[in-house]
């Protein structure tokens, strides 16, 4: 490999490199894009609804949102996305080879990659298979080839199907045995004249008469083959021209990896695209389809005749299915058109004038490259010199500018959309009209239930409070309860060890003093690990306060009637819909439902200090000189004795604060709702926005109305969150 060389690959690296971060934004586009649909659709669906029963004025204004015409766009530009991702994402500079049937397309992939017709069959014989061929270049590994077959779905969609259409056959086969044990339907004398009938309807025969030699193949897993196993894949005949493989009807790719003759080719690949001209139904759409998805740089053959040739329709037509292929990207930018100029000696004979004559006016008829090149596709050094090496110079130089082209054209398009639904959301929010104030009567009616709700909310509140207060020095609790709880399973569950149980484990640890001072930790963590449970009596003995300040919220202020959440629940349900302008409100909401207590923080420190005679170097009761089994027990039933009692004892004198917080809590909250300056008329605020909900036969037609518009705005929302320019970013 020269310098030069070097240098190219190097650039091609590069330019893999470079692309796969864009691979990375694009994807999350598609999936931005795909959210933005599925909300639109909801929106779509709430606009049809209102709609039904919508004023004349509403109705005309709901008819004028084409939510639709959004849709339609999502769907191009995710295939558009689909397109540029792939090409973002390959491992490999990819050249895709197109040429009707004959053209020498197959001699020029054989020339480029060294492979020989065994490996890509010429159509000098008979009909050329539709198989796609992949040829990548790996100069450190032997010839191999992958086959990937088609599913039993993408055999009935992609092959069977097209014939049917075309050939006017009636209704497509539903199932592979559909296909397989009904003969075919007779030829229509309708077909049409233009599309040789017969010729198409010989293929579907092959495909029908030969099914059970290659059936087994549909749905299998990728196949790994050697070099000489090749042809059986993409051929129907051996070199010797013996018609005997039939597996190629049930392949649907194959990848060669090959090492090219070229050692500068680098990290790229040969697309083998099925000739066209032939009666192969469904080519044209799966060239469109790779050209689209798989190519960097297209290469067009075309091999004039000897007697005299012309640039005809059908050129015309297959450079524009490429054009169509791809058309954020003009294809003069990215295609070549190769000349296969043939001797005096081969088949087609002397073209060489024909191949000047043909090159000379490519541009009158409209076909645009970067370059129109003329080589003998059979003479690999001719190939590799003047076909290869300028391909690749080329693509080394430019594809990133292309990219950046293509990527800048993408975005237009994505921005365009983005324009488009801000359009429609416009319309969107002003559909259902201007929000209009309240009637006088209307005020009226609130204010008199408003004055109503206060006086029994307030009244409830401070009843409450009235009822709890002689409460809070009580030490009766569910804290109480679960700390007796504790307490007797600590008296009934000592853990500690018998005679027996001590003298086994001596044995084990080889001291009764290790034995003792081991025991003494293990009952210290016991003890704490049962009084760990007691935050849960804390935490009921707070519940317990919440739920009587919820009932009064549920019942006498009547939020109830929209909140149907229980005791803690719906406190914290109702602190969630305060807006936040409310801030009075919501600090009180805050502190009744933030409030806690644990263990940890109240107890724990008390309780700990209580233990430390469970310490080896502090304990008080130390084993004598000569120990035994019995000292070791009766130390532990002694320290365990005193350390209970102490423990309770102890937390006689706290029973009262869990009650004392508690109230609290309550008498913190209810300052903060009902007594603090302005808190009144945020609670008016609120009742306002609740109207419709709390008093529904009062305001039934405003709540319908209410909850509609607000629904709507939602729906609003949520496609919002979709349309944000950044979120359609790529490049």
């Amino acid at each position: 490999m020269n310098i030069e060389e070097k240098k190219r690959v190097e650039k091609i690296d590069n330019i893999l490199e470079q692309r796969r971060p864009v691979a990375g934004k694009i994807e999350k586009v598609i999936k931005n894009l795909n959210s933005l649909s599925f909300n639109l659709t909801k929106l779509d669906i709430m606009k049809n609804k209102i709609s039904e029963n919508a004023e004349d004025d509403i109705k005309g204004r709901m008819k004028e949102i084409n939510v639709q015409n959004i849709q339609n766009s999502i769907i191009s530009e995710i295939n558009n996305l689909n397109k540029i991702k792939s090409r973002f994402s390959r491992d490999t500079l990819n050249i895709g080879v197109v040429g009707r049937a004959r053209t020498g397309k197959s001699r020029l992939l054989q020339s480029l990659t060294g492979l020989t017709s065994a490996e890509i069959p010429d159509g000098n014989r008979l009909h050329c298979t539709g198989v796609r061929s992949s040829i990548y270049h790996n100069p450190d590994i032997e010839t191999y080839g992958e086959v990937f077959f088609h599913t039993e779905q993408s055999f009935l969609d992609q092959i069977i199907a097209p014939y049917y259409e075309e050939l006017r056959l009636g209704m497509r086969p539903f199932s592979l045995n559909d296909f397989a044990e009904n003969d075919l339907p007779p030829l229509s004398e309708k077909s049409p004249a233009y599309a040789d009938p017969r010729a198409k309807y010989e293929h579907l025969r092959n495909y029908h008469v030969n099914f059970p030699k290659y059936a087994g193949l549909l749905g299998k897993a990728p196949l790994r083959i050697s070099k000489g196993q090749i042809r059986e894949y993409v051929a129907q005949d051996t070199q010797g021209g013996e018609r005997i493989y039939y597996n190629y009807l049930a392949v649907r790719e194959v990848k060669i990896v090959c090492k090219y003759p070229s050692p500068g080719a680098g990290k790229i690949a040969l697309i083998d695209m099925p000739g066209l001209g032939d009666t192969g139904l469904g080519d044209e759409e799966r060239l469109i389809k790779t050209l689209g998805e798989n190519i960097d740089t297209v290469l067009f053959v075309r091999m004039p005749k000897s007697s005299g040739d012309f640039w005809a329709d059908v050129d015309v037509k297959l450079y524009d299915t490429a054009r169509s292929s791809l058309i954020n990207l003009p294809v003069d930018l990215w295609s070549f058109m190769i000349l296969n100029r043939t001797g005096k000696n081969s088949e087609n004979g002397d073209n060489s004038n024909n191949c000047i004559d043909l090159a000379g006016t490519i541009d009158k008829h409209h076909i645009k490259v970067v370059q129109c090149l003329t080589v003998d596709c059979s003479d690999m050094d001719s190939v590799q010199s003047e076909i290869l090496d300028r391909i690749l110079n080329y693509m080394a130089d430019n594809i990133t500018s292309l990219d950046k082209r293509y990527s800048a054209s993408c975005q237009d398009s994505l921005n365009q959309l983005h324009r488009l639904v801000c359009s429609e959301l416009s319309k969107c929010r002003k559909a259902l009209g201007e929000v209009k104030t309240s009637t006088s009567e209307e005020f009226i009616l609130f204010r008199r239930l408003f004055d109503v709700i206060w006086t029994e909310l307030t009244n409830g509140l401070e009843h409450l409070l009235r009822e709890l207060r002689p409460e809070r020095d009580s030490k009766e609790s569910p804290f109480k309860s679960r700390l007796a709880n504790v307490l007797d399973t600590c008296n009934n569950e000592s853990g500690i060890p018998d005679i027996n149980q001590i003298e086994v484990r001596r044995h084990t640890e080889g001291s009764y003093d290790i034995v003792y001072n081991k025991y003494l930790h293990e009952m210290r963590t016991s003890i704490t690990g049962q009084f760990l449970l007691l935050d849960e009596g804390l935490k009921e003995t707070l519940d317990k306060k919440r739920a009587s300040v919820a009932k009064i919220l549920s019942e006498k202020g009547k939020v109830g009637e929209f909140i149907k959440s229980d005791g803690p629940g719906f406190l914290e349900e109702l602190f969630n819909i305060i807006p936040e302008r409310l801030s009075k409100l919501r600090l009180g909401f805050d502190i009744i439902t933030a409030f806690n207590l644990s263990y940890r923080g109240l107890i724990h420190h008390r309780i700990r200090k209580l233990l430390d005679c469970f310490v080896p170097d502090e304990t008080d009761q130390k084993l004598s000189r000569h120990p035994s089994a019995k000292d070791v027990r009766v130390n532990l039933e002694r320290l365990y004795g005193r350390v209970l009692y102490e423990i309770e004892s102890e937390t006689e004198k706290f029973l009262c604060e869990p009650n004392q917080s508690a109230f609290c809590m309550v008498e913190e909250f209810i300052d903060r709702v009902i007594r603090a300056e302005g808190v009144k008329s945020e609670w008016e605020e609120f009742y306002y926005d609740f109207r419709a909900d709390i008093w529904s036969s009062e305001f039934t037609r405003l709540g319908e109305k209410t909850r509609l518009r607000k629904s709507w705005d939602e729906a609003i929302e949520d496609v919002e969150k979709f349309n944000g320019i950044e979120d359609f970013r790529i490049a």
